[in-house]
């Protein structure tokens, strides 16, 4: 017989299992009904796009097909069908033509109640023509297990289908929210992650046509306003380190993939004096300690110097088998190009500037400084 003990823990242990299969079954409903939202959705779509060339009575409705579509399911007391939601299904089943094919199989075995459905498909589907679905589209099946209709949406305000297929990806691979999406995108992720060099999918996963290297991997400028900072003036850079501290894992997808924490305020000694590196990081793509030393001002040349003496450091006492020597970055508010150039020339660490933003600048304001750093980039 069990003791009190025994018993309390196998109670415990049956609660957690308890819990964990209610946790996983509601999440698979969720994903059905996800699933099925979508799919209701780009079906909408097709049945409105399909009646706008073939409608017989197109002439009589012209431009106003949807609103009068609008008008008559919410006269059955429908929700969800305003003018801008039927619009949104037409854009959606125009934008992703290659969901005809899951929709086909789901209807295959499908009972008598779907049977209009099931007529209207076989009579009407045709097929896709291949030119009109992008090079880069990823498997139907994964976008539709992994994404909501809601990050259909935010995609569909993209025209460019690189970029679409980039925050796909990204978004399945980081499990990105609906919020996480929409700052990638309003941030200009994709044109700041693609300026070093052209992106391609292979395998749902995208790589750079360009050599893995330092200078291709870290972005300038970075866009850190998910820290929730006031620009004030006696704003200092232990204020800036917390917040980071505070929202790591946001810093880390803005870094970009590879890179991995390691510490913060990181203590090296020589004869007694004691210095501190602001953040650690370890980058397992260049095998490589990246060390960030923030400052909240203008750069200056003597914060290369600083940076140096760190580098040597660790190439020398933090340095071990397989790993490529140590990288600097400084992250500061502004800079002077011609100032950085002779500051960082001819040293033997790499040491880049960077510059942060603590507010999203607007779209052409961002826009302006991706052209900056392409120009930048053509002419080295």
């Amino acid at each position: 017989m069990l003791n009190n003990e025994q018993s309390i823990g196998n109670i415990t242990q049956l609660a957690l299992l308890i819990e964990e299969t209610h946790i996983f079954f509601i999440s698979q409903v969720k994903k059905q009904v996800n699933t099925s939202l979508t799919l209701r959705n780009w079906l909408i779509g097709y049945y409105i796009v399909e009646y706008e060339q073939n409608g017989t009575d197109r002439a009589e409705y012209g431009k106003a097909v949807i609103s009068n579509i609008s008008v008559k399911l919410r006269q059955k007391n429908l929700k969800g069908f305003s003018e801008i939601a039927l619009r949104l299904n037409r854009s959606f089943y125009l934008a992703y033509p290659q969901f005809q094919q899951t929709l086909s199989v789901k209807f295959q075995n499908a009972d008598n109640q779907t049977s209009l459905i099931q007529q209207t498909l076989s009579v009407k589907f045709k097929d896709i023509n291949s030119a009109s679905v992008s090079d880069n589209a990823l498997d139907p099946a994964v976008l539709l297990n992994s994404l909501s209709f809601s990050h259909f949406i935010e995609f569909l305000k993209t025209d460019n289908l690189v970029g679409r297929a980039f925050y796909e990806v990204e978004s399945i691979k980081n499990n990105w929210t609906i919020r996480e999406l929409q700052r990638a995108m309003n941030s200009l992720l994709f044109e700041r992650t693609g300026l070093k060099g052209n992106l391609k999918i292979e395998d749902g996963t995208f790589t750079h046509t360009v050599e893995e290297k330092a200078e291709n991997i870290f972005k300038n400028p970075l866009i850190l306003e998910f820290l929730d900072i006031e620009e004030k003036s006696d704003y200092s850079e232990n204020d800036l380190e917390q917040a980071i501290i505070n929202h790591l894992q946001k810093f880390l997808l803005e870094l970009g993939r590879g890179f991995c924490f390691e510490a913060r305020q990181k203590r090296i000694t020589f004869d007694n004096t004691h210095y501190k590196i602001d953040l650690v990081f370890y980058h397992r793509i260049l095998k490589a300690h990246v060390l960030i030393d923030l400052k909240i001002g203008e750069f200056s040349h003597a914060d290369s110097g600083q940076m140096n003496v760190y580098l040597n450091y660790f190439r020398e006492n933090e340095m071990t088998s397989g790993d490529q020597p140590p990288i600097g970055i400084i992250l500061c508010a502004s800079h002077n190009e011609n100032l950085v150039k002779y500051a960082t020339s001819g040293l033997s660490h790499q040491l880049f500037v960077s510059k942060y933003m603590i507010n999203l600048p607007n779209e052409e304001e961002l826009k302006r400084i991706i052209r900056e750093e392409q120009e930048k980039l053509n002419t080295h």
